[in-house]
């Protein structure tokens, strides 16, 4: 990542100043011409390691003569040469020191220090802010106090800056920064607290100033010894400095491996746009956790957290559980049957709730999964296991463990469709073993094992439709089409019925036509015929999917077109 990270103090003799400095050096790129002079690796490290050395040296020395330092300006002498990490696996160099290699950055680093602990701060002078312009740059900062007995006040002010030209990057990892950075802070905060208690203890300072008499001449000359505390010294940590150093190195290569770029062919689908909008609600959700005080919001924060690995972003841990699973949608077919299959494929097309109810949380996990594939990702809810039952506006797909009882307005409802896996209990006592299970592996042990039970208040016949359920079961009882041919297939049939959904939602929805129109729109995309009734269902359940991206990009422009002919 093309940034770099700066602590900066506000000194009561001299104003805001640079203390310690990070920054990466990327490697050259290889020249071809050079190859055959190109010194070896062993050779090119020693020299990057000097040259590193001579630049820390120079920076240190020429920021000295740039104004007088006292203790509390310095962080290393001028004879220090800094700290130097390199990354093996990219060749970065990580170098730290009290201001940066370059003249440019030196001013860049020097007014986002003045700007971070002068006019650009957050209510109560502690907390985030970003700031920045494309000239000087773009900068997260992030102001705090460290307690001091000697100082005014009793505390001393800081702030750390990430400093970048990249505004876009730097905003989308303001949640990451901030997480990161306040441990750090919190850190040295703690530890400076412990010397601030010892110190109070034997000597507080709060009776001898107001005991001291006060006067002009003399004020000066008792602040002056008291206003060059190094942060060295508020902490009493002999390493601190190199500590900050792998602290400062670990954030500019996280943060810069974090977020990758991904050439997408064409305008990204639905579910990439929901996925991205889950995640960035889940980042917030964390900082807003995390910005709270007090017990009870850090163990809402865990059970958040907790609850968050069942999201449909993190799926793949289910299949870490033990235990016989569900691979492919074929492979749930074969098991279930053609008809059981097509009954439980309807209700997860319509949008009915799906209630799985078994012992095994790993076999009914991956039911889910292997079912999710059916729904845009937009209209997946899931519980995957539960001890209590769940409503269905909370959830689509639910998991219960086999002594939950469905409450009886659920069980006559037509909109749900219970499946209840009974194992025979003669051969669970008596043959299934469970390494017996986990060695067999085969596809067919889950049929011989399990025995499922399909049951639905609904009468309305599901041998219709909709179209898109009829074009996969053939192509899930072609045995020539491979299971990866099959999932590809779906994935066309998906965004084939979603395209559709999209046209549905703007005739209707946004420009609100009447029913005659609706029903010559649905003629145009293919969902009349036998199949109508289930093909306008799934469109219109399908509408809830939608991301809120593409709504409100969909509102606005339609908005913009209407004020148009007017202006």
């Amino acid at each position: 990542m093309n940034a770099l990270v700066a602590l900066c103090h506000f000194c009561e003799l001299h104003g805001p100043r640079t203390l310690f400095c990070t920054e990466a050096l990327h490697p050259p790129s290889p020249d071809p011409s050079s190859q055959a002079g190109a010194p070896a690796p062993g050779d090119r490290d020693r020299d990057g390691d000097r040259e590193g050395e001579g630049l820390t040296m120079r920076a240190n020395s020429s920021a000295t003569q740039r104004g007088e330092m006292c203790e509390g300006c310095r962080s290393l002498p001028a004879s220090h040469p800094g700290f130097v990490s390199i990354d093996d696996e990219t060749g970065i160099r990580f170098l730290s020191h009290q201001h940066p290699r370059q003249p440019q950055l030196f001013s860049v680093v020097r007014q986002a220090c003045v700007r971070s602990l002068s006019c650009e701060v957050c209510p109560g002078r502690e907390g985030p802010i970003f700031f920045g312009d494309e000239q000087h740059g773009f900068v997260f900062s992030h102001t705090f106090f460290i307690k001091d007995s000697l100082a005014r006040g009793f505390q001393r002010w800081y702030s750390i800056v990430m400093v970048a030209m990249d505004r876009i990057y730097l905003i989308n990892s303001w949640p990451f920064l901030l997480r990161h950075l306040r441990l750090t802070i919190q850190s040295l905060q703690s530890t400076a607290l412990k010397v601030f208690d010892s110190e109070q203890g034997v000597c507080p300072q709060r009776a001898v100033r107001m005991n001291s008499v006060f006067s002009p001449a003399v004020f000066p000359h008792q602040r002056s010894g008291n206003a060059a505390r190094s942060l060295t010294s508020l902490t009493q940590h002999p390493s601190l400095w190199a500590s900050l150093h792998s602290s400062f190195s670990w954030l500019l290569k996280a943060c810069g491996s974090r977020l990758t770029e991904k050439l997408l062919e064409g305008a990204p689908t639905e579910d990439t746009l929901v996925l991205i909008e889950r995640q960035t609600e889940q980042e917030e959700e964390m900082s807003c956790w995390e910005g709270a005080e007090g017990g009870g919001a850090k163990s809402q924060r865990h059970q958040s957290e907790s609850g968050m690995g069942h999201d449909f972003l993190c799926e793949n841990a289910t299949c870490d559980l033990p235990g016989l699973k569900f691979r492919s949608l074929r492979h749930l077919r074969q098991v279930l049957g053609a008809a059981d299959f097509r009954q439980l494929a309807w209700h997860v097309l319509m949008g009915n709730q799906v209630i799985w109810r078994g012992a095994d949380p790993g076999l009914i996990q991956s039911a889910f999964t292997v079912l999710k594939s059916l729904l845009p990702v937009g209209c997946v809810r899931s519980v995957p296991y539960s001890a209590q039952y769940e409503e269905a506006y909370k959830c689509n797909f639910l998991g219960l463990s086999p002594d939950v009882l469905i409450p009886a307005h659920v069980s006559s409802s037509d909109h749900l469709i219970f499946i209840s896996p009974a194992e025979f209990s003669v051969l669970v006592d008596v043959v299934l073993d469970r390494s017996s299970q986990t060695s067999a592996g085969g596809e067919d042990d889950v049929g011989s094992v399990y025995q499922f039970s399909l049951s639905s208040a609904n009468t309305q016949p599901t041998d219709r439709g909709p179209t898109l359920l009829n074009k996969l079961e053939v192509a899930l009882s072609n045995e020539n089409l491979s299971v990866d041919v099959v999932s590809h297939c779906l994935l066309c049939l998906k965004e084939e019925w979603m395209n559709k959904v999209k046209v549905l939602f703007k005739f209707s929805k946004v420009d609100g036509r009447g029913r005659e129109d609706t029903q010559k729109v649905l003629a145009l995309l293919g969902a009349t015929g036998p199949s109508e009734e289930d093909n306008v269902r799934l469109l219109k359940y399908w509408m809830t999917g939608l991301s809120k991206t593409y709504k409100s990009h969909l509102m606005t422009a339609v908005r913009g077109g209407e004020r148009s002919p007017s202006q």
